[in-house]
């Protein structure tokens, strides 16, 4: 499907509504039903916004990632109170939970206690939901493979299965791979990966590969080695796919509405990172001052699109058209306008208990967008 100049679309996750998180609390009988509901009320609000890639808005998960422990046999989903009684050092995860503002009960984390084996597509299902249900371009987000090596491998109650993090990659990363082939045989525009734990690596450094960036356990290596590891992973996961766009995602954490408790930092140390990645697009946040300059873009690889995040899913105020317009024209400026989609900064919803944001805000947001696409593209 052609998509216009200067594509606007969401990162993935919308906030649910209260009906849909009370059915999920309960684990109602008519659970899927009412997703199916929170959907395609999610597919009309972006429409209305008028965005030209619709996601399904993660509706049937809990979070980005939690919701494989519905898709493969070996995980277990815990929240981080439950981790706490696993990980080497709990008093220092303790302590950065609550100094970061990370919900210990709302936010959960699938791990693996047994050897992966898919019982379900992983996204699949999902997508063929929203193609039933809307004629525009679509996109479909998956967590990427670093995240997951990081993220599901803890070594008490893992190594029955994996002995080592290293003997988990093969099977996610012929996971993910499977799955982005059956996306693209399906005809999906779109398929972006979920790494946020980059930015960690590239900001926070070797003392503090324990912070909080979904609950990124497993790293023991030096930053630049995790970096090469990410450029390996998803390199396996996209290498020789055609027709579709793959994306990365790299923001700087999205579970707090306090601005100073997440990442700070430009995207420059990424760029040697990114430019071995054989992605097409590379989603970033661009949208508060953490991020930068936008001169970082330069570095991009040749060719490579941008998702700019341009506008705040964390904040109540709607961003004036013309400063997305500006921000926009500028990175036109630096590489190329058919190279610019205008996205979010990163998802509403994206853990379901810890919204950081109303339906009605992002909506509003996204017509900020697509209003700012339609005076770029005259």
């Amino acid at each position: 499907m052609a998509l216009p100049r200067f594509p606007v679309t969401s990162v993935g996750s919308w906030p649910r509504p209260d009906w849909l998180l009370d059915a999920m609390k309960r684990k109602r009988s008519n659970l899927r039903e009412l997703q199916d509901q929170a959907t395609l009320l999610a597919i009309k609000q972006q429409e209305d916004a008028g965005v030209d890639l619709v996601t399904d808005g993660e509706q049937r998960r809990d979070n980005f990632y939690s919701f494989l422990c519905d898709k493969l046999d070996g995980l277990q989903l815990m929240t981080m109170a439950d981790l706490l009684d696993h990980v080497e050092d709990k008093a220092g995860f303790e302590a950065l939970l609550q100094t970061l503002d990370v919900p210990a009960f709302a936010i959960r984390n699938p791990t693996v206690v047994g050897k992966l084996r898919a019982k379900a597509p992983l996204a699949l299902d999902d997508a063929r939901f929203l193609r039933a249900h809307t004629k525009r371009a679509l996109k479909v987000t998956l967590p990427g493979p670093y995240l997951l090596s990081r993220s599901m491998w803890v070594k008490r109650l893992s190594e029955a299965a994996y002995p080592t993090r290293a003997g988990l990659i093969d099977d996610l990363v012929a996971l993910l791979r499977a799955e982005l082939l059956d996306l693209v045989r399906m005809g999906v525009e779109m398929v972006q990966f979920d790494e946020p734990a980059l930015t960690e690596l590239a900001f926070a450094g070797k003392s503090s590969t324990r912070t909080f960036m979904c609950a990124a356990l497993a790293a023991q290596a030096s930053p630049e080695s995790e970096l090469e590891l990410a450029v390996e992973l998803i390199n396996r996961v996209v290498d020789g796919v055609s027709g579709t766009i793959t994306a990365i995602h790299v923001c700087r954490g999205n579970w707090s509405r306090k601005e100073e408790v997440l990442l700070a930092g430009s995207y420059d140390p990424l760029m040697p990172t990114f430019r071995k990645m054989k992605v097409k697009q590379f989603v970033l946040e661009y949208a508060t001052e953490r991020a930068g300059t936008l001169d970082a873009l330069r570095e991009l690889p040749p060719g490579a699109q941008v998702g700019l995040g341009a506008v705040n899913p964390r904040t109540s105020e709607i961003e004036p058209t013309a400063t997305i317009v500006e921000r926009a024209r500028r990175v036109a400026e630096l590489l190329d306008a058919d190279r610019v989609f205008l996205n979010p900064d990163c998802g509403f919803g994206t853990f379901a208990e810890r919204p950081v944001n109303s339906a009605a805000v992002a909506e509003q947001k996204l017509a900020a967008l697509a209003q700012a696409a339609q005076l770029l593209r005259r």
